[in-house]
């Protein structure tokens, strides 16, 4: 929780001088955003392109827990994980809104913080701001995030065009997220117990990282442009390998094959997940959070990509038929289920 002595009380400014307030330094930079912050609605300009529109809501309590994740990071946080929707589609992003429920124990200056982080996101990546809303919340903090992209007609990558043969690639490493999550955890039970334990989080910097601080694969977009691949299906690894890739499989019509000696598992990943008792494959699969780029070439395209390190292929597509299967490293064929986050589970 945001602690700061010095502390201005939110209806001391009042919604619109609040919005004034928290968005002043940002700059439109782009000439598709004809009109920002100041009107009942954004005015964007796309001609010869097709627009493409994304938005995520975040609960606290549901998604964030604010006894270890830092303000300034939750609001960059919720930047990046709707980017990544964008380049998901193959697009670049170029305008968000971001709209906040405050309940009364946030003053001005923990707000602040949150919008720090936007800025910082949107400083990164070549973002507007255009918009947002601001309401009081009685159910905790609420952060609502929509983010507009462009892409050529042609460019434009769904969920449903990957081709039986097609290899399977996904970018980075997987399950760092998912195992940060544990750590941070951990510690925020050991603290519970004991107020007096400091959290040990030494060594575990690139998975809290992927945890407090993901950032959305738009390097990945331009790096396929560069190479001239346009995917035939892509999604993000938001709710973990497994999940995402059943999805391309049932909206393609399609099965497929990954081996478990070919996803991209960082060493501190598999190391500390090792160190909980985890299986660390199991983490890739089902963890999700790591905001990496799952998508499918055809096999023409192979030999673009075959040298990039940060692009791993794990499989192929297969016939409908033949379902969604993972091959483990002992030659054992295994069923792949969907067992990541689920928005309604109880």
């Amino acid at each position: 929780m945001f602690e700061n002595k010095e502390r201005t009380d939110l209806a001391e400014l009042g919604e619109f001088g609040l919005i004034d307030h928290l968005t002043t330094n940002f700059k439109i930079r782009h000439e598709t955003s004809v009109k920002g912050i100041g009107d009942d609605a954004a005015v964007l300009n796309s001609p010869d392109r097709q627009v493409l529109i994304s938005t995520d809501l975040l609960l606290e309590g549901v998604h964030f827990d604010l006894a270890y994740v830092p303000l300034m990071h939750l609001g960059y946080k919720a930047v990046q994980v709707n980017l990544s929707d964008i380049y998901a589609m193959n697009g670049i992003a170029a305008q968000i809104t971001f709209s906040i429920g405050l309940s009364s124990k946030f003053p001005l200056e923990a707000v602040e913080e949150i919008y720090k982080g936007v800025e910082l996101a949107c400083n990164q990546f070549n973002i507007d701001l255009i918009g947002g809303d601001t309401s009081s919340s009685k159910q905790g903090l609420v952060i609502s995030v929509t983010s507009i992209g462009y892409a050529a007609a042609g460019d434009v990558v769904y969920r449903n065009g990957a081709n039986e043969g097609d290899l399977i690639c996904v970018s980075g490493d997987l399950g760092g997220a998912y195992v940060g999550l544990q750590i941070l955890e951990r510690e925020k039970q050991i603290f519970l117990e004991n107020p007096k334990i400091q959290p040990d989080l030494e060594g575990k910097d690139y998975i809290i990282e992927r945890q407090l601080k993901p950032e959305g694969r738009r390097d990945i977009v331009d790096l396929l442009a560069q190479m001239k691949i346009v995917p035939t299906s892509m999604i993000d690894v938001s709710d973990g390998l497994a999940s995402e890739l059943m999805h391309i499989c049932k909206q393609s019509e399609k099965g497929c094959t990954i081996y478990e000696e070919k996803i991209p598992i960082d060493p501190m990943t598999y190391e500390t997940a090792r160190e909980l008792g985890i299986d660390p494959t199991v983490c890739a699969l089902n963890g999700g959070e790591d905001y990496e780029l799952l998508f499918t070439i055809k096999q023409a395209d192979y030999d673009r990509l075959k040298h990039d390190v940060d692009i791993s292929i794990i499989g192929h597509i297969t016939d409908q038929a033949s379902g969604c299967r993972m091959v483990s490293k002992s030659n054992v064929v295994h069923e792949l289920k969907a067992q990541g986050w689920s928005a309604f589970k109880k």
